[in-house]
């Protein structure tokens, strides 16, 4: 990578290949999402290395619940695996992680293992990492918006009182800065309804490289394109 280039404090990525990656070497799909995890790991420390803050994963969204429920439960018990030791390894690195989404379809132990990991990595001061699990852009703001009309029904705040700020505090992101740069593998351009109140002024990046591929390298040539585009906000340049 080219030295003395802007590096985006908040990437995220959306995992994209994991099935495909395995498919085309003979492997069950779980295999793919398996290796895929390992990435995750990997990109956390090399993330941090670069001087990137936060670190966003799109890991299992509202829609993936459609999926083969064999698939769905090969899910579930890769987070499962991925909780076991998440807490240790966080603090180690000094590694804030937090869940965006909705955690209460998720099981029990679940949502008592993301609460406890929560609890346990916020006062460090190291890699902010977002994991999105059952989550959706339309889903969050749906909640957010159920959250302030509850508010205004109890007499809490007033319509009048609705404004950018507030619905931001209302998100799963709530207190983050928005993306930079987004980044998505494998080959297709579409958002798939990932951080979409969030990524209003994000740069896009597209890359055929299926997610279980993903390397540093690969990274470099996000942040290399990154600088080349000329980031504006409401006619400024930034």
């Amino acid at each position: 990578m080219q030295d003395n280039l802007n590096i985006p404090r908040h990437v995220a990525i959306i995992l994209d290949g994991n099935g495909r990656w395995a498919k085309k070497r003979g492997l069950p799909r779980n295999a793919g999402h398996v290796q895929g995890a390992k990435v995750v790991e990997d990109m956390c420390e090399i993330t941090w290395n670069k001087g990137i803050e936060y670190f966003t994963v799109y890991a299992f969204s509202t829609e993936n619940w459609s999926r083969p429920d064999d698939e769905v439960a090969a899910l579930m018990k890769l987070l499962r695996n991925y909780m076991t030791n998440a807490k240790k390894r966080a603090n180690k690195n000094n590694m804030c992680v937090r869940v965006l989404g909705d955690k209460t379809r998720l099981d029990k132990d679940l949502q008592e293992s993301i609460a406890d990991l929560e609890q346990s990595t916020a006062g460090n001061t190291g890699l902010h990492f977002q994991i999105a699990i059952n989550y959706g852009g339309r889903d969050e703001i749906t909640r957010a918006t159920k959250s302030i009309a509850s508010d205004i029904a109890e007499g809490k705040i007033k319509i009048e009182d609705i404004n950018e700020e507030l619905v931001n505090s209302r998100l799963d992101t709530a207190g983050l800065p928005d993306p930079d740069l987004l980044i998505r593998t494998c080959g297709e351009q579409r958002i798939s309804n990932f951080l979409l109140w969030e990524v209003a002024y994000t740069e896009f990046y597209y890359t055929d490289v299926a997610w279980p591929d993903f390397d540093e390298a690969e990274l470099d040539k996000a942040i290399e394109a990154y600088n080349k585009r000329d980031r504006k906000y409401g006619g400024l340049k930034k």
